[in-house]
């Protein structure tokens, strides 16, 4: 009997919240924030109206304004002090009995005196039906020896990261694509007549418009300006979601109407579910933890994976996704048609001449090109800047590699129509 009385109150209070007209609306800072003006007006209305207050109702001319901080704060004490990731990037696979390692990690040559200096590249043509040139899944193998090369031969991970043991490690992303997806983000994507944006991380040859005004100016401040990839088909330059600046308040020269591809890395040897499991750079979050990656059995595809995903960003508040920073969006078409395949680690500093010795990885590509809204990114960096580890250095667009040669992207391309909701 008393604890029926008890649960009186609680029934009381659940009720309240079902059938209250409060409880319908989400809070005016959120609305205010991503521009329902109406559905604001309604919610601020409706709480003046309760508590008694009619002058406090706004109008139709009323106007709202949503005050964010401009910065995060600099947060100079922590519960965690001690980044177990800190300097986990690795540039030899050897070191002798003097302390001098062999600098296996460094880009080479992608070919010396006609002979391959690294394994398969990214980022590749991810279109249906292509076959890349690198025999990575031995395909050329005679028929008497199709187990053991089906034993040999490099495949990517198929299953979701999550399945396969592997937890995102970063987010950053790219001006414009790395990869090439014939009619969705190809040579005849377009995109607003942006000036050249810095990559204060970026290569020499980082450049897109070499030798320029706008190059030297970039130079000589210390930053080279961002190589600009493949964009998107999606671009209208007479439609105000593409041409509307936004105020970015945490992202760093961002454009809206601009192609940005989004990188995801994932690791089995990441600090995965610590405060330390998102590092900058994103090498250090990969390699974290010890005796997982080898090269010797080589299992680099198996435990390291990124996830790509490609956007136009446009300034419209029916395209915002709360939470970039976890991973891809896979929900109806976001994620979907997906293509899979083992390459290497991507960036400027690596191009047809000069390749990457990060590799094989996995990689896991949506074909599809998709709006997605500024907040959304915004959102994602002010998510960046939170972390324990100083992700300063990746909440601005990094330069686009070249698109993989033929030569040296991998024949084992793999495409899946995927609707996963724990894809990550």
């Amino acid at each position: 009997m008393l604890i029926g009385w008890a649960m009186i109150p609680a029934l009381c209070l659940i009720m309240f919240g079902l059938l209250s007209p409060v409880t319908r609306h989400d809070t005016p800072f959120f609305l205010a924030c991503h521009g329902k003006m109406e559905e604001l007006r309604e919610a601020l209305n409706l709480a003046a109206e309760m508590n008694g207050k009619p002058e406090l109702a706004l109008s139709e001319n009323d106007v709202v304004v949503c005050e964010m901080p401009e910065k995060i704060p600099v947060r100079t004490k922590r519960l965690f002090k001690t980044n177990i990731c800190t300097d986990k990037k690795p540039y030899d696979a050897s070191v002798d009995a003097n302390g001098v390692g062999d600098g296996y990690f460094n880009n080479v040559d992608c070919l010396k005196d006609g002979v391959l200096q690294a394994l398969e590249q990214a980022g590749a043509n991810v279109t249906k039906g292509y076959v890349g040139g690198l025999d990575a899944a031995r395909t050329s193998c005679a028929a008497a020896e199709s187990d053991l090369c089906d034993y040999l031969g490099r495949h990517p991970i198929t299953t979701n990261y999550r399945e396969a043991g592997l937890c995102p490690v970063n987010v950053h992303w790219h001006l414009g694509t790395e990869h090439l997806s014939v009619g969705e983000y190809d040579h005849q994507g377009t995109g607003p007549a942006t000036d050249v944006v810095p990559d204060w991380q970026g290569d020499d040859n980082s450049r897109r418009l070499p030798g320029d005004d706008q190059s030297r100016r970039l130079a000589a401040a210390g930053a080279p300006p961002a190589r600009l990839g493949f964009r998107c088909r999606k671009y209208d330059e007479n439609d105000p979601k593409f041409t509307t600046e936004y105020n970015w308040k945490y992202c760093v020269d961002m454009k809206v109407g601009e192609t940005y591809e989004v990188h995801w890395p994932h690791s089995a040897a990441g600090a995965c579910g610590t405060p330390y499991q998102y590092q900058t750079p994103f090498y250090d979050g990969v390699f974290c933890m010890g005796g997982i990656i080898s090269l010797d059995p080589l299992n680099t595809y198996q435990k390291i994976g990124v996830q790509a995903q490609i956007f136009t960003i446009v300034n419209d508040e029916d395209y915002y996704y709360p939470n970039l920073f976890n991973g891809m969006i896979v929900d109806g078409d976001y994620g979907k048609d997906m293509g899979k395949y083992t390459g290497s680690t991507t960036g400027t500093s690596r191009s047809n001449q000069v390749c990457s010795r990060y590799t094989p990885i996995t990689w896991q590509v949506d074909r599809k090109c998709h709006l997605i809204s500024a907040s959304s990114f915004d959102t994602m960096c002010a998510q960046m800047l939170k972390q324990n580890d100083d992700m300063a250095g990746d909440v601005h667009a990094h330069g686009a590699r070249e698109l993989v040669s033929n030569e040296y992207a991998a024949n084992n391309l793999q495409r899946r129509l995927v609707f996963h909701h724990d894809e990550m």
